[in-house]
């Protein structure tokens, strides 16, 4: 097992043991029993147990993130609010770690998600700031209404997709299926935000595709960009 394999594994394992056990019970001690390596060997990769947890929730959002940038580059249409947040949606449902980060699980995250909002600050500003231009490059090609402020849109864009998330938290009933409540976000979305002409991009609407088009290159580049420093942010965590 080479470096990489190893500071893989060793972040897989300690996912599995945030998740199973929350964040005031993992040791750096039970992570390399259950990878099979020296002690020392976690702290060749990270400093400190807050630095590897911490990792593992940068990991979880890393990867959502290029899942984004894989559906984008695939069909220019994921630049739509609508498309874009159902994604990710979807990927919060399947991965738990992206949950417990959202719902602010403290049974799990401990003290965790508070170091994680002081630690990651910047590269949430950045993100913030990718939206943000995000919004306006869709706007500049009639795809997003231009009768309200881009900070409003992006502040309901992000409210409406939170409380979906907040919402299967506090629901006590059967929840509804992946599929319908995916639906209903999206609709949401398309009513908030989108224009006519993107609303409803069926099947030969060339309009509604072509803007996307147009737009996605400089709307990809923003996360691709966002990506790098999220990279950077993961290797500055690791022990010099």
């Amino acid at each position: 097992m080479d470096q990489t394999q190893r500071g893989e594994r060793i972040l897989e394992v300690a996912g599995e043991l945030l998740l199973a056990w929350g964040y005031r019970r993992v040791t750096i001690d039970e992570i390399a029993r259950r990878a099979n390596i020296g002690k020392g060997t976690v702290y060749l990769h990270w400093k400190t147990k807050d630095a590897l947890l911490l990792a593992v929730v940068l990991n979880a959002k890393v990867q959502s993130l290029h899942r984004q940038l894989g559906r984008m580059r695939a069909d220019p249409l994921e630049v739509l609010p609508s498309r874009m947040m159902c994604g990710l949606y979807v990927d919060y449902l399947g991965d738990p770690v992206l949950r417990a980060v959202h719902t602010d699980d403290s049974d799990i995250l401990g003290r965790l998600n508070e170091t994680a909002k002081q630690e990651l600050a910047e590269l949430m500003v950045h993100g913030n700031r990718a939206l943000c231009r995000h919004l306006q490059v869709l706007r500049e090609h009639g795809l997003v209404r231009d009768d309200v402020d881009v900070a409003h849109q992006q502040y309901a864009m992000q409210a409406v997709t939170a409380g979906f998330a907040l919402t299967e938290v506090l629901d006590t009933g059967t929840p509804l299926p992946a599929e319908v409540r995916t639906d209903i976000l999206a609709h949401t979305l398309r009513g908030v935000l989108e224009t006519p002409a993107a609303a409803d991009p069926a099947p030969g609407a060339h309009q509604a595709l072509a803007a996307a088009t147009a737009a996605a290159p400089e709307i990809i580049a923003l996360y691709e960009h966002l990506a790098e420093l999220s990279s950077r942010e993961m290797r500055r965590q690791l022990r010099d």
